[in-house]
């Protein structure tokens, strides 16, 4: 390996290391955002809004960093100083999408802290969070902490059960809505919180959709296999030749 391909790996373990913590920091934000519903605090709901300038920062200066790193290496390639193969480039383009994954997670962690803040949900909104919600928002948590650890390990196995819990979460999304369609219907909920839990139930769902994304490419980066969603299934795409 020349010295020049030994300094593109450290880059990016560097840019890795980078993104793991990005990771954490996305985890806390959702964990706060969540909180915030079931205490009703407009504390940690405006804790929320603030981090987002730094995620947001730290997005830009990871893709910023990423395209530079590709950029030195087609330089150095031209002078023939050096020769990247082909999963050391996946390994930066997985980093560039990861981290876009993240940044769009953390904007779904604002809209929940927003909807607090707006005294659509929580205490300020007049009406109990139902307690059903908080098994939905810890398993949500735990699929944004799994994939972390996917990412860090660079592992498959993991990342393909963060594959298998979307669609719990989706199950579990269609059956607290039903529940709370009857309550509404019975005069136990009003149509506005209800509306609210719809938003927050989908919420969910689009934060697990963004892990599986990510998921999907810690199992391409790792085995070079793509897997998309069937209609009931994850499944393999074989690649042409």
């Amino acid at each position: 390996m020349t010295t020049d391909t030994e300094g593109f790996v450290q880059r990016t373990h560097r840019l890795k290391g980078d993104l793991v913590a990005q990771g954490k920091r996305v985890q806390g934000v959702l964990e706060a955002a969540f909180d915030a519903i079931f205490s009703g605090s407009l504390e940690r709901a405006a804790w929320v809004k603030n981090q987002d300038d730094l995620i947001d920062a730290v997005d830009v200066e990871l893709e910023r960093a990423c395209v530079q790193l590709l950029t030195d290496a087609t330089k150095r390639d031209r002078a023939d100083t050096s020769e990247l193969n082909p999963e050391q480039l996946r390994a930066v383009v997985t980093i560039v999408k990861v981290n876009n994954e993240l940044e769009r997670t953390a904007d779904v962690a604002v809209e929940l802290a927003d909807m607090v803040l707006a005294a659509k949900i929580g205490g300020a909104a007049g009406q109990a969070f139902p307690e059903t919600f908080r098994v939905m928002a810890n398993s949500v948590v735990g699929i944004v902490r799994d994939v972390n650890t996917a990412v860090l390990r660079d592992d498959p196995n993991l990342a393909n059960i963060v594959l298998q819990s979307q669609h719990a979460v989706t199950a579990f999304k269609d059956a607290l809505l039903r529940d709370a369609e009857q309550k509404m219907v019975r005069g136990q909920m009003s149509a506005d919180f209800a509306f609210s839990l719809h938003e927050v139930a989908t919420a969910c769902e689009i934060i697990a959709d963004h892990c599986t994304n990510i998921a999907e490419q810690v199992i391409y980066l790792t085995t070079g296999a793509i897997v998309r969603h069937g209609l009931n299934a994850w499944e393999r795409v074989e690649q042409k030749a």
